[in-house]
């Protein structure tokens, strides 16, 4: 496993380093030792998937606060995402400061997403799947977010938004969202 850094503090890319053999490849995706030597989050007790029907669809961008903040893993196991990690750490200095890369079923490269940042992507691909490996428990009582169109984060989606939740479309803007608390 390789852990790269990211324009975003505290964000990595997580690449699967892969052992091959005549029947293909085993790699680790995740490895508490190795993210406990780099200083992230190790413990990962709840893992969810999300299935997303169309390309164009937009999750998020979603965080959690006070003591349910979460770090996630994430990664697209069927299809395609251009994946997105804000930073909304007050005082961090890449406060404000948005990373996307693609994650698909081909490159198996994952997204570390530290507490305090913001996450979503959209699908590029029809029919995707996405894996997290999330530190804490859900909590909707602590779940917050921000506009995905937010002018002030001006996010290059690649596509048009073709489906987006009633909740994710009323986000409000970074300028009257509540900032992450850790």
């Amino acid at each position: 496993m390789i852990l790269s850094g990211t324009p975003v503090a505290g964000a990595f890319i997580v690449e699967p380093e892969r052992h091959k053999d005549p029947r293909g490849f085993f790699a680790r995706t995740i490895d508490a030792a190795v993210f406990r030597q780099a200083g992230l989050a190790s413990s990962f007790p709840e893992h969810s998937i999300a299935y997303n029907i169309a390309a164009g669809t937009v999750r998020g961008l979603h965080y959690q606060d006070g003591t349910h903040a979460e770090c996630k893993v994430v990664r697209c196991t069927m299809g395609a995402i251009f994946d997105v990690v804000v930073d909304l750490r007050a005082g961090s200095p890449t406060f404000k400061r948005w990373y996307a890369l693609t994650l698909d079923s081909k490159n198996r490269t994952a997204l570390y997403v530290p507490a305090g940042c913001a996450h979503g992507y959209q699908t590029i691909s029809d029919n995707v799947e996405v894996l997290y490996a999330i530190s804490a428990p859900y909590d909707s009582g602590a779940a917050r977010g921000v506009h995905y169109a937010d002018p002030e984060l001006s996010i290059a989606w690649p596509l048009p938004v073709s489906v987006i939740s009633e909740r994710d479309a009323q986000l409000p803007r970074l300028a009257n969202a509540v900032l992450p608390r850790l």
